[in-house]
């Protein structure tokens, strides 16, 4: 039994559920975190969003089968290597596509219309878009904004635009990464696995991820810049309130934009240096330096926005 329930978290690919932290952006920027009911509501819309991913990660194994065999790692996913029957495989996609959609209808109608959007998105990515070379990195960046929004509905948030600017370029940035290092895993033998990387060249890729690494930090940058000043409410912005206006900036978010530049450098320097950016959950767990970044990043959020 423990045998089937590992293969099966392994075909869902519970490890990337990590993807889906995107949706409490809304309710952390909208400064609704510690609201009564919010954090729980997203909780139980990031989970929904987990069943349907796990859900398209599974019909996306069913269909690319033939050609996972062929790839150096994914050769090994339950499906691909023959240890996860297909009629079981079917029955767990059509489950947990059910199960997520029927809930998150009852749970919101914009949220359920984003969850079929997002659905409808992912299958046409599989049988056709990822094929197809820009079109494929467009829409890993269109499933990252659908997740926002997603986060958005169930809350009744509003999300600034350059914050969406900002998860849009991070998820081309990350996209192309991923290209780039498949490509270098690849060598000689892409096409067999992925037809769109027979349209990429080295160079034509590292010139993808210098623009939308520089995209990244400046929209974020300008999403601080322009983020509206806090008021001094709760015991740290009271005591900030008490100094003089030479030290008093209402802008506290531009304090965090290092940190982003040093994540996104230090995220380039393991595409380049290790070629790890084939599976970005992997890397974001996996190398200490670029997950303190990160931890270091919403921790001073969390203050700068809430103070308390």
């Amino acid at each position: 039994f423990m045998d089937q329930l590992k293969l099966a978290l392994k075909a869902t690919r519970v490890t990337q559920w990590i993807k889906n932290i995107v949706l409490f952006a809304p309710i952390v920027f909208s400064g609704l975190l510690f609201l009564p009911g919010y954090f729980i509501t997203v909780v139980w819309a990031a989970f929904l969003f987990c069943l349907l991913s796990s859900s398209i990660y599974l019909f996306n194994d069913i269909v690319d089968a033939p050609k996972d065999r062929l790839h150096p790692f994914k050769k090994k996913r339950p499906i691909a290597s023959g240890e996860l029957p297909l009629p079981i495989a079917i029955f767990m996609f059509m489950t947990l596509l059910v199960l997520s959609l029927w809930l998150g209808a009852i749970t919101s109608t914009f949220f359920f219309v984003t969850q079929l959007g997002y659905f409808m998105l992912n299958i046409l990515y599989t049988l056709w878009w990822k094929s197809i070379p820009i079109v494929d990195v467009f829409v890993i960046a269109a499933g990252f904004v659908l997740r926002v929004y997603a986060g958005s509905f169930v809350v009744n948030a509003h999300m600034d635009v350059w914050f969406l600017l900002t998860v849009i370029s991070a998820s081309l940035f990350l996209a192309v990464g991923k290209r780039r290092s498949e490509m270098t895993l690849m060598a000689g033998h892409a096409g067999s696995s992925r037809s769109s990387l027979v349209h990429y060249t080295p160079s034509l890729l590292d010139a993808y991820t210098s623009m939308f690494a520089n995209t990244t930090w400046l929209t974020y940058a300008l999403f601080t810049f322009l983020h509206p000043p806090f008021q001094a409410e709760g015991k740290v912005l009271k005591l900030l309130s008490l100094l003089p206006r030479t030290l008093v900036a209402e802008k506290w978010l531009m304090a965090t934009v290092p940190i982003v530049i040093f994540g996104v450098m230090r995220y380039m320097q393991l595409i380049y240096e290790k070629n790890e950016g084939e599976s970005p959950h992997k890397v974001l767990m996996s190398d200490k330096t670029l997950l303190g970044t990160v931890a270091i990043w919403g921790l001073m959020v969390l203050l700068m926005i809430y103070g308390v």
